[in-house]
């Protein structure tokens, strides 16, 4: 029995449908870890931000050490192509990944020119905005120092797993992570705003964590509406005494806080407004 939701993929020339082999043994990503991906969405007819997540999976593979071969027009084509085989009604996570094959310089990095690429759409229902529970994280986010913290890398996931499953072990939701300076990052999976006075907060990006795209777009939809938002350097007790707090990420794009360790935080208007203004960005968009 497949343990995946409905999936089509376009690897080596064609489409494949379900969860086709394309890594093997000697693949440099399978065992030294070169691999990047992005992830967009389909939902409700419209792609936002499609673009953006394609040209970032270029730039994260460049980062890792790989020379990207596929163009942004190319890689939207290839979306629309692949959305036709679902229902129009679908709700659908778009990842294009790239991998490193051969071995490059001393075994341990991948050759540049020798790359795996491929366009994989799945079914993935939005998640309801049920308000999560947070706690602190039991462990840090790396320095781009000691990561490719700047790239969406597939080994920098376990780690964020790791403080997922601990976090919910202890039975919250998910974690506000933080970085080496003790400073608030992100969520395990999402990044994290809060709401003080009126005025939106969010973590300034410092190398530790993705910029994510769907968060620069909520900030950008916030402005344009007259609400103030502040790139700043938040501690923990900030988002202990906020007013509101909510998250955003490509999966679930906006969604609220209702606890963090035993303090209770109501969902409240700017979240609800940064919600309603980024579908209807969404949707303002032209359609898949």
């Amino acid at each position: 029995m497949a343990w995946h939701s409905k999936t089509w993929t376009w690897f080596d020339g064609a489409w494949h449908e379900g969860n086709p082999p394309i890594i093997g043994p000697r693949s440099h990503a399978s065992w030294l870890g070169s691999s990047v991906f992005d992830g967009a969405r389909v939902f409700e007819g419209v792609a936002p931000d499609l673009d953006l997540h394609l040209a970032r999976v270029n730039r994260s593979a460049g980062i890792i050490g790989l020379n990207p071969t596929q163009s942004v027009e190319a890689m939207e084509e290839l979306v629309r192509e692949g959305a036709k085989k679902f229902d129009a009604d679908a709700t659908l996570y778009v990842k294009p990944m790239y991998w490193g094959e051969a071995e490059g310089i001393g075994a341990i990095c991948p050759d540049p020119d020798s790359v795996g690429f491929c366009m994989t759409l799945f079914e993935a229902a939005m998640a309801p905005p049920v308000p999560a529970s947070l706690t602190k994280g039991a462990y840090r986010r790396p320095t781009p120092e000691t990561m490719p913290t700047e790239s969406k890398a597939g080994c920098l996931y376990p780690n964020n797993a790791r403080i997922l499953r601990e976090a919910q072990s202890r039975g919250f939701s998910n974690a506000l992570v933080l970085d080496m300076l003790g400073n608030v990052a992100e969520t395990a999976t999402a990044n994290i705003f809060l709401v003080k006075d009126g005025a939106v907060q969010t973590p300034i990006p410092n190398g530790t964590f993705l910029n994510g795209i769907t968060r620069q777009r909520v900030i950008k939809v916030l402005r344009e509406a007259g609400v103030t938002v502040v790139e700043n350097v938040l501690r923990y007790e900030d988002f202990l005494n906020a007013d509101e707090v909510f998250a955003t990420g490509n999966y679930s794009k906006v969604t609220p806080v209702g606890r963090i360790d035993d303090h209770e935080i109501q969902p409240g208007p700017v979240y609800r407004k940064a919600r309603e203004l980024y579908w209807d960005f969404a949707h303002s968009g032209p359609r898949i």
